[in-house]
């Protein structure tokens, strides 16, 4: 049986008996590392596969004029619920990934998070990134790196089709960056991050929901311990190796003028 990524999966992801203060958001690397790289200040940006948007939600607050676009109803309204509470507008829209509601040359930065690796042909979307974005526009693919503990769970999970979103695949930063340059993007930067909490733990976390027991979503049992695992691992993941070694690596490339 031939396994997908499909809307369902997403839906009912999504609409877990959850609320959006118990679901993990990115630790705040996607505005982080745009806004050190770019001035998104009026700049139209454009989340592809948003899922809470709480990333879109922090670039509206610093300027942008920010699109938040996936196709499940379930977690647009949780992206609602978050530009709500944060008190921004955002431009909540529900379509396909693959054939963006926008003109070409139309939005000056697309990023995506976990969206990449659920396309058997990421190409695809990378190419309809290119279509919607402005000649010399920017796009960030942020996607599970290939060497982690992670993807060997991942795969288990996948040959007994119990993985969540049906069938995921992963990329090295090399992999990644041949992917953008062949859909007609040049790579201008590049980062990897860990799991913060560890995987350890959000493995456990989930497993004892499912029998009523919540336990905090970013445990500090010890803080002195705390901060300096926090620092070591930024120290990691800011070196040469870091892209290579979390279980995160995220790309950014500019469109090529001829593109």
């Amino acid at each position: 049986m031939k396994r997908a990524s499909e809307r369902k999966h997403w839906d009912d992801f999504w609409k877990r008996d959850r609320d959006l203060d118990e679901i993990y958001d990115n630790d705040g690397r996607i505005p982080e590392e745009i806004l050190k790289r770019m001035d998104i200040k009026d700049s139209i940006v454009m989340e592809v596969g948003a899922a809470t948007a709480r990333d879109s939600v922090v670039l509206a607050e610093n300027g942008a004029v920010s699109i938040a676009l996936d196709y499940s109803h379930e977690a647009l309204r949780l992206a609602r619920e978050a530009a709500e509470r944060a008190g921004v507008r955002l431009l909540l829209v529900c379509g396909d990934a693959l054939a963006l509601p926008f003109k070409e040359n139309s939005i000056d930065l697309v990023f995506h998070q976990g969206v990449l690796e659920h396309f058997r042909d990421p190409s695809m979307l990378l190419s309809e990134n290119a279509r919607v974005l402005k000649r010399g526009g920017t796009v960030l693919a942020d996607v599970p790196q290939t060497i982690h503990i992670y993807t060997v769970i991942k795969k288990i999970l996948i040959a007994f089709n119990a993985w969540f979103a049906g069938w995921e695949t992963q990329f090295t930063p090399r992999s990644l960056s041949i992917l953008l340059e062949k859909a007609g993007f040049e790579p201008t930067g590049v980062y990897g991050r860990f799991f913060s909490p560890s995987l350890a733990y959000r493995i456990l976390r989930e497993v004892l929901m499912k029998v009523g027991i919540r336990l905090p979503l970013r445990p500090v049992l010890i803080p002195p311990v705390h901060r300096l695992r926090g620092k070591i691992r930024k120290c990691i993941e800011n070196s040469p190796t870091g892209p290579n070694l979390g279980y995160i690596v995220g790309i950014f490339a500019e469109k090529k003028e001829d593109s």
